[in-house]
């Protein structure tokens, strides 16, 4: 048997910690395996992409669409490629972010920004290499983990994936939030801002793994409706770390939002209402998980975490 076929019952206890660092470990050497390094002409843009794929993030959308496909009966083998993709296009996002022309940030994760580093030219192809590259690892026939999955769902991956990555998704959401720091807007646009910006890779992340895992119709349903809850869980508690955490630990300044006039929950609802709207979020979001019993202790533990955590 595959030693990740049914990774779940091993962390029944459950340790989230163990469980982060081993499915990091899998998205990581992934990554390498897709997207190595470049000795050719275009070395700089590869080593450029590189440099923020592998700056230490959390790997939480490749984790959740891994766990997806294993909650609904497939093997994260399935998702793998997927998993990847996802990853890709969320750096290639936090790249585009940074630019002096949307959020102008100097650093990320403790580092220098791509641009800082490798100029704006060169940041705006890395992050539009990453995109691209992204749909080419999903749709590859050649790669080992594409073979095993029915052409049909993983078109049905990239259709997923272009919407939330897309101007019905993460798009829609950025341009909304630069559009925003000029004028007032209520708490529904704040919201709709967030399904969109932070909110549609994350539920989409959930929806590619349930697909590609082989669930059925109503198990997809209920991971795209956890998926929502806790991608609105996370902006709110990103939201409120961007006041209350810690530089050190985040790896950038606090206070940055309120500095360029953003639109987050703090800002129109105060501190103690947006910690009762993430509490609320987690809570809906872990009800979404009812059916599938202790499959999904996982993704339980990841919605419930949020709510702790420091950077």
């Amino acid at each position: 048997m595959n030693r990740h076929s049914s990774p779940i019952t091993r962390h029944s206890s459950f340790d989230l910690k163990a469980f982060l660092a081993e499915y990091r470990q899998r998205v990581d050497a992934a990554l390498e395996r897709f997207f190595p390094a470049s000795d050719g002409l275009e070395k700089t843009v590869v080593e450029a992409a590189r440099y923020s794929l592998f700056a230490g993030g959390k790997r939480l959308r490749p984790i959740l669409c891994l766990t997806a496909a294993e909650v609904v009966g497939g093997s994260g083998n399935e998702a793998l490629t997927a998993a990847c993709a996802l990853e890709m296009v969320h750096t290639y996002s936090l790249i585009h972010d940074d630019l002096p022309a949307m959020d102008d940030d100097d650093l990320r994760r403790g580092r220098p920004t791509n641009h800082k580093v490798y100029g704006e030219a060169v940041a705006i192809l890395a992050g539009d290499l990453l995109l691209t590259e992204a749909f080419g690892v999903l749709a590859d026939d050649a790669l080992e983990p594409n073979a095993a999955v029915p052409p049909e769902r993983r078109l049905r991956a990239l259709a997923i994936l272009a919407r939330a990555s897309g101007g019905r998704g993460m798009i829609a959401g950025q341009v909304i939030d630069l559009e925003s720091e000029t004028r007032e807007v209520d708490l529904a646009t704040v919201e709709y801002m967030h399904i969109h910006k932070t909110g549609a890779l994350i539920s989409a992340s959930l929806e590619m793994g349930a697909v590609l895992g082989g669930g059925t119709d109503g198990q997809i349903q209920d991971l795209v409706r956890y998926g929502r809850h806790l991608g609105l869980a996370f902006q709110i508690t990103d939201d409120l770390l961007d006041i209350e955490g810690d530089p050190q630990v985040m790896g950038k300044p606090a206070g940055s939002d309120q500095a360029k006039n953003k639109k987050t929950y703090p800002a129109l609802l105060g501190l103690a209402r947006s910690r009762e709207m993430a509490q609320n979020h987690v809570e809906r979001a872990v009800e979404a998980l009812g059916a599938f019993g202790g499959k999904a202790d996982p993704l339980r533990a990841i919605a419930r975490y949020l709510l702790e955590r420091k950077a």
